[in-house]
């Protein structure tokens, strides 16, 4: 039997989290409080209840405690306040030590049991007696998290080279390998200020835009296909059942359709047409290899 679960987010475009719901009803949207490794937490339920294969649950499964409260919020609001206030101080004394590090942001759990520091360097960085110093000062358990520079603007936000919000912030819930050979696929300027994002690494849009810039080539045979064939279907208008044209040469006075057709030269013995169907159109258009149309003024072909 497969476990009945409800998918929940703890930040916006975050990674969504299996939990059950147990007797709860909760539609989506609601903001319930669970119980995670780090401690309580508030999170947004994203996916309605429903079953779900087992592999793609994380065991053991927790329960969702409750729906939040009016006091839950107050704390939530409260929590955001100190961790902000915790983040200033352990900026000022990973200056007093001199760490190769970049805090950039903090967050406590509901019940203020941990704060978790958040930070970006270069390489790995020595922070156990920082760790111990935030713990005294702090008076919480204090976990510093490394992340990416790909993390680091999925949490600040901000604004692409686009104009719009970055996708990483806005909707993107994980994040998946980009090549430079999906900016060649789109034949985008290699130039990495027009393919890069703000974080310094390739727009993650491209990724997803390469997977639309490969569709477009089946939609380009199926469009060279009804192209040709509408090109046939003018041609027997034009030349009508006999081979003769369909249309008047409005230049040739009043003749017959059938003596205008054989007193025409062949085409490339028309003036100005040098055989090689580079032309806007042609009384050849089954041998002319640029599919073109016979001249509209009957006087041989006319540049393209």
């Amino acid at each position: 039997m497969m476990p009945f679960v409800v998918g929940i987010r703890f930040r916006p475009a975050g990674k969504i989290y299996y939990f059950d719901p147990g007797e709860l009803e909760l539609p989506v949207g609601t903001r319930v409080v669970v119980e995670t490794v780090r401690g309580t937490e508030i999170g947004m339920v994203v996916v309605p209840g429903r079953e779900v294969p087992e592999e793609q649950v994380t065991q053991p499964l927790k329960k969702v405690i409750r729906v939040v409260t009016p006091d839950d919020l107050e704390k939530q609001k409260e929590n955001r306040e100190k961790a902000q206030e915790a983040l200033a101080v352990a900026r000022q004394k990973v200056q007093d030590r001199g760490l190769d590090m970049k805090l950039v942001d903090a967050e406590y759990t509901l019940d203020r049991s941990r704060v978790v520091i958040y930070f970006t360097a270069d390489g790995r960085v020595d922070f156990r007696e920082l760790v111990r110093d935030l713990a005294s000062t702090l008076r919480s358990r204090v976990e510093l998290r490394q992340i990416g520079v790909r993390d680091e603007a999925k949490i600040l936000g901000g604004i692409g080279p686009c104009g719009r919000q970055l996708c990483c912030a806005s909707f993107l819930s994980e994040f998946y390998p980009v090549s430079i050979r999906m900016a060649k696929e789109q034949n985008l300027s290699l130039n990495p200020a027009k393919i890069s994002g703000v974080c310094g690494r390739l727009l993650c849009c491209l990724r997803f835009e390469s997977e639309l810039a490969r569709t477009p080539d089946a939609l380009t045979g199926e469009r060279e296909e009804s192209e040709e064939s509408l090109d046939e279907e003018q041609v027997a208008f034009e030349e009508g059942p006999e081979g003769g044209t369909g249309q008047e040469d409005v230049s040739s006075g009043p003749v017959e359709k059938e003596s205008a057709q054989a007193e025409r030269p062949p085409r490339a013995e028309l003036p100005g047409c040098d055989g090689t169907g580079d032309c806007l159109r042609c009384t050849s258009s089954d041998s002319c290899p640029k599919d073109s149309r016979e001249s509209e003024t009957g006087g041989g072909c006319e540049p393209r």
